[in-house]
């Protein structure tokens, strides 16, 4: 069995004494791991951070074996990320995000929003809300899709300002004022508006945290991923 990819390495870990298990997102095979075999070299280590893509090959004897991998650096982000505390949270968290969904099941616009987002990282101006956005597809790729065509009370399809927290749904501004304080806030860039006014990102992060909280991480029984929380220290600064 063989293949060859592009891949935006998520991580690596150790396997005996010059080798590791590397793991990346590729285009056309999904989240995929494979054995690198001298990986923990002067000339591999560089090739193998976070959110650098790779050009791989992997073999394996049957297709449900590891296997291993010959990389080729293509595109090499990381001493850009790690330079800054942003940069380093943001493609953890992103790696983190990925993890969420089944190894070797292919998605291939997720393999390019990950390659968007480490390129705009670390500017979480521009990082943030294309982070949101990535949440909410993972989201409904899960299954736990956020449904924000109309109005889950009145099927209206304007001024759609909230997200009732019990259906996931969108709902008005008119059908929503008597309860919006128990609804989560949907902020103008998910409504497909232009322009992203003060606080719509971290509005943004609260709605798909909450969602994520619920159905993905609480069942697994695991806690939101930390990066998580370091990042929207940036997006919110504390005051």
């Amino acid at each position: 069995m063989q293949w060859v990819d592009d891949g935006i390495v998520l991580g690596a870990r150790s396997y005996g004494e010059s080798s590791v298990i590397l793991e990346l997102f590729t285009r056309h095979h999904g989240r995929h791991l494979g054995l690198v075999r001298g990986g923990r070299s002067r000339r591999q280590q560089p090739v193998i951070q976070p959110g650098n893509t790779v050009h791989a090959t992997w073999s394996a004897r049957l297709d449900e074996h590891l296997g291993a991998y010959a990389i080729e650096a293509s595109a090499s982000r990381a001493a850009r990320l790690m330079e800054s505390r942003e940069g380093v949270a943001g493609i953890t968290l992103l790696a983190a995000l990925a993890r969420l969904m089944p190894e070797r099941e292919t998605h291939e616009g997720l393999y390019e929003a990950i390659e968007l987002i480490a390129d705009a990282l670390p500017e979480v101006s521009v990082a943030a809300p294309l982070l949101v956005r990535f949440e909410l597809e993972v989201l409904r790729l899960l299954g736990f899709g956020v449904d924000l065509s109309e109005c889950a009370s009145s099927g209206a399809t304007e001024d759609l300002v909230y997200v009732s927290p019990k259906s996931g749904r969108a709902v008005s501004r008119a059908a929503g004022e008597p309860w919006k304080d128990r609804l989560l806030p949907l902020p103008a860039f998910l409504r497909g508006e232009t322009g992203i006014g003060p606080g719509d990102v971290a509005a943004g992060f609260r709605l798909t945290g909450y969602f994520l909280a619920r159905h993905v991480f609480e069942p697994r029984g695991v806690p939101m991923p930390d990066a998580r929380e370091v990042f929207l220290r940036f997006v919110a600064p504390p005051v």
